[in-house]
């Protein structure tokens, strides 16, 4: 059979025996009518193509059940895109229903004060950074693995392949420590000052 000289009727037959190519022709020759339709009766163009994909999905789905009285399909499908149109306008009903069934919005919050508390976190990271590297080497590692990553003494103590009672020790020391540096941060270093803290990485007696 040729299908482009086929009828509606024959093209839908052909269809619902599995044939996609029938379809299709189908959908070329009426979808610009469903389209037109749809839109007359919602009066917009983005509901109309939305609803012309439903329309011929729910054609394609009856294509087993519905048998073609004419040699045209048209009507049919125009009779489809109108039940489909009133279904939407329920639905559109009952979301509009919903909605003003919902409590009002509360105040939503400004955008401006997520970036301000962002910005004020970036700060207080700095300050605290800036006060564990001025602890003994040992100690920022303790603080990185225990304090930071949240790893037990035990686990802590094997990937530093030192005692666990160190670690504890150095925990310890570095709670005080940051404690006292972040409460009242020491100036730096300058003319008449005695020993200055220990620089990141070099080794002291608590490293050891």
């Amino acid at each position: 059979m040729d299908l482009e000289s086929a009828s509606d009727r024959e093209l839908w037959e052909q269809a619902a025996a599995g044939g996609g190519g029938a379809f299709g022709l189908l959908f070329d020759r009426h979808a610009r009518a469903v389209y037109n339709h749809c839109f007359r009766l919602t009066g917009s163009w983005s509901t109309a193509e939305d609803l012309t994909s439903a329309v011929f999905l729910q054609a394609w789905r009856q294509r087993g059940r519905v048998v073609l009285h004419g040699d045209s399909c048209r009507g049919w499908l125009l009779a489809v895109a109108t039940n489909v149109v009133r279904g939407e306008r329920r639905s559109a009903r009952r979301r509009l229903a919903l909605l003003l069934r919902l409590p009002p919005p509360g105040t939503m919050p400004d955008p401006a004060d997520e970036v301000a508390g962002r910005l004020d976190d970036e700060r207080r990271m700095v300050e605290v950074l800036a006060a564990v590297r001025r602890l003994p080497r040992g100690q920022q590692e303790a603080v990185a693995l225990c304090l930071w990553a949240g790893l037990s003494y035990p686990e802590a103590a094997a990937a530093l392949g030192v005692a666990e009672g160190t670690v504890r020790s150095r925990v310890s020391r570095a709670r005080a420590r940051l404690s006292g540096l972040l409460a009242d941060p020491e100036p730096d270093a300058g003319p008449g000052r005695a020993e200055p803290s220990p620089q990141v990485g070099v080794p002291t007696e608590e490293t050891r």
